[in-house]
């Protein structure tokens, strides 16, 4: 969604991205024309299936923009389906396993260094296509292109880091009495399964898949049907970047699709990002056909602002622990308890910047907060703040909806971001997962207190800490029950650091070196170099 004015910038940069692109009069709705199944190296129509759905694009009903036609770029009239999706059926998935597992045979015999080649070529063509990618995400899920630039900048980084320990992969050597020895090996699993998120499509894909094939494994992934336009772009990249045609490939759908792919009797592992029931759901399948999974679910986090914090970074961190990518991120620190001393000062300050938050148009520079991925979830999330105001909670700023002054985007899905005050610990926005720009502030007296009603949640996803006390953070984060934590931050995720959480918000880790255990399996070999001793 661009408005008419900012086509002449945006043309060059894509047409140097993409040189087959080129303009036509034609007029209609934005519009993806190829297929967004990727099978075999090739994007391809299920071949069973076909329950077409409805691709929307969140911030706009009727506005100039840009058409992506994949091979073709038009400038039209655009209307809020920018494609329609076809399901993929039980066979279908079967293909795509089975190429996935065809691929395998070539890549799992390749040199942890040759892979690695092919995975930093493929971090290339992202960084050099970052712009294209960067705005088919935005028009797609909604976020800022300031946020989804950097979105890609960290898919990139991912690749090179995985590049980067592909060669390193080994195992080790166990010397044992009489001359005998023992040693492992660190193989791959076969054939993975991704199952992605709607809140950071082409990143998820690439924090899934990396670790997979920097181990030797294929993928299978399928994204969320309401973003299911950037992996694909993606799935090109790794066919450019020379793996075996069938390593990567993508499945669209939803629940029937999931369920083929987690019963496939030749998928050896899945890795899910999304809800609770739904993880609960894939871990029940999984567990019928003994296949590991790793759940990187929701979250419900606390972020503790204490008094002696300093107020200017906690106030920005507590923004960045709310409000990116309009407040749909698992690991947001949505309670945020502020020391008694400093609420008032603190929850005024909070209230005045989130004011001036940057609402609309997601493809402006300036814009700092998009549209919501649908209607349903602008509704859902405008039912928790109702529900909040009658259970006693005030709504201190925002949580109505926001029509931008463009009439061209009157029927994006946009609210104001909102924050709570009043709040106490049995409110349901308090305890449920939002997954939309709400802040809950809750006041604490004492340490102990706090830790304590921190930890009181299923969730436990992540955890952030406000303090100059040193002592004191590293103190209350080694007590908070939560696998992603923060000191003076939040929402730092950097590649090298794993990711995951810990009771109801799933287990297994992502980036990092732990990624490389929950995608590869160990062989444990032992020889003995004298005689076998029988005791027959």
């Amino acid at each position: 969604m661009l408005a008419r004015s900012r086509l002449p910038n945006l043309l060059p940069r894509l047409c140097a991205l993409r040189p087959s692109l080129a303009m036509s009069s034609a007029t209609g709705t934005v519009t993806i024309h190829q297929p967004l199944n990727y099978r075999a190296g090739a994007r391809v129509q299920p071949a069973d299936g076909g329950q077409a759905e409805d691709v929307y694009e969140p911030a706009t009903g009727v506005l100039d923009a840009v058409v992506f036609r994949w091979l073709r770029f038009a400038s039209c009239s655009a209307g809020r389906v920018i494609s329609k999706l076809l399901c993929s059926g039980e066979k279908e998935v079967d293909l795509a396993v089975q190429s996935a597992k065809a691929a395998f045979k070539i890549w799992s015999q390749m040199s942890g260094m040759e892979r690695s080649r092919v995975l930093l070529e493929a971090a290339r063509i992202i960084r050099e296509q970052r712009e294209e990618i960067a705005t088919l995400e935005t028009i797609n899920n909604g976020k800022s292109i300031f946020e989804a630039r950097v979105d890609i900048d960290i898919s990139w980084q991912c690749l090179e880091y995985y590049a980067g320990l592909a060669g390193s992969l080994a195992g080790e050597h166990i010397q044992l009495p009489g001359g005998s020895f023992g040693y492992t090996r660190r193989e791959p699993l076969g054939v993975c399964v991704g199952i992605g998120a709607w809140n950071y499509p082409f990143q998820i894909a690439c924090w899934k898949s990396a670790p997979a094939l920097a181990c030797g494994n294929a993928m299978v992934f399928k994204p969320s049907p309401f973003t299911p336009i950037s992996v694909v772009r993606l799935a090109e990249i790794f066919t450019e970047a020379g793996v075996p045609k069938g390593l990567f490939n993508v499945v669209q759908g939803g629940v029937a699709t999931g369920q083929f792919l987690c019963h496939h009797p030749d998928v050896a592992k899945i890795s899910f990002t999304g809800s609770v029931p739904t993880g609960i759901k894939i871990m029940e399948m999984a567990a019928k056909g003994i296949k590991p999974v790793t759940l990187e679910l929701g979250g419900k986090s606390p972020l503790i602002i204490f008094s002696d914090c300093a107020l200017e970074n906690a106030v920005n961190g507590a923004l960045m622990a709310n409000f990116l990518t309009q407040g749909e991120v698992c690991c947001n620190g949505t309670r945020v308890f502020v020391e008694r001393k400093i609420l008032d000062v603190f929850t005024k300050e909070v209230v005045k910047r989130t004011q001036k938050i940057k609402i609309g148009d997601p493809l402006l520079e300036d814009t700092r907060m998009g549209a919501l991925i649908n209607r349903p979830h602008l509704d859902r999330v405008q039912g928790f703040i109702k529900q909040a105001k009658e259970q006693g909670a005030e709504v201190l700023c925002g949580g109505d909806l926001y029509v931008p002054d463009d009439p061209k985007l009157k029927n994006g899905y946009y609210m104001r971001p909102c924050v709570l005050g009043n709040c106490t610990d049995d409110m349901t926005c308090v305890k449920e997962e939002i997954f939309g720009p709400v802040m809950s502030i809750l006041p604490f007296d004492t340490e102990e207190e706090v830790v304590e009603r921190a930890n009181n949640t299923k969730f436990g996803l992540a955890g952030g800490v406000f303090t100059r006390d040193i002592q004191k953070a590293h103190r209350v984060v080694a007590a908070l029950k939560a696998g992603m934590c923060f000191i003076n931050n939040y929402n730092v995720s950097p590649v090298e650091l794993p990711f995951g959480g810990y009771k109801a918000s799933g287990f297994g880790r992502e980036n990092g070196r732990a990624a490389i255990e929950y995608y590869s399996q160990l062989k444990t070999v032992c020889v003995e170099m004298g005689d076998v001793e029988s005791v027959f």
